[in-house]
């Protein structure tokens, strides 16, 4: 499998559309597509009006395994990118809201 970002901007009002939307993809993904596209985190941002959007970084057999994925998990899928090198300077720290 490839790793690969997913952009998804301006995807959501609020936090529980997201939530929802990510009941959705873990559904897919691990009932429909558990050999083709594994979710492995996403970082979720604001933007400027308001509305989330996400990073998401996916591994996944193919970018067409990917946008498949966001089609029935009714996700959008702005931009998908092949991942061609990791640069770790730290680990991730704690979600947000929760104490480090």
């Amino acid at each position: 499998m490839q790793t690969f970002a997913i952009l998804r901007r301006n995807a959501w009002q609020n936090p529980e559309e997201l939530q929802q939307a990510a009941e959705r993809s873990t559904k897919i993904g691990n009932e429909e597509m558990p050999d083709e596209v594994r979710w492995i985190r996403s970082y979720v941002v604001r933007h400027d009006d308001g509305t989330l959007g996400t990073v998401c970084i996916y591994q996944a057999t193919g970018a067409d395994a990917i946008a498949e994925h966001a089609r029935r998990a009714a996700l959008k899928a702005d931009e998908i990118l092949p991942v061609v090198d990791t640069v770790v300077v730290r680990e991730d720290p704690a979600p947000a809201g929760q104490a480090a």
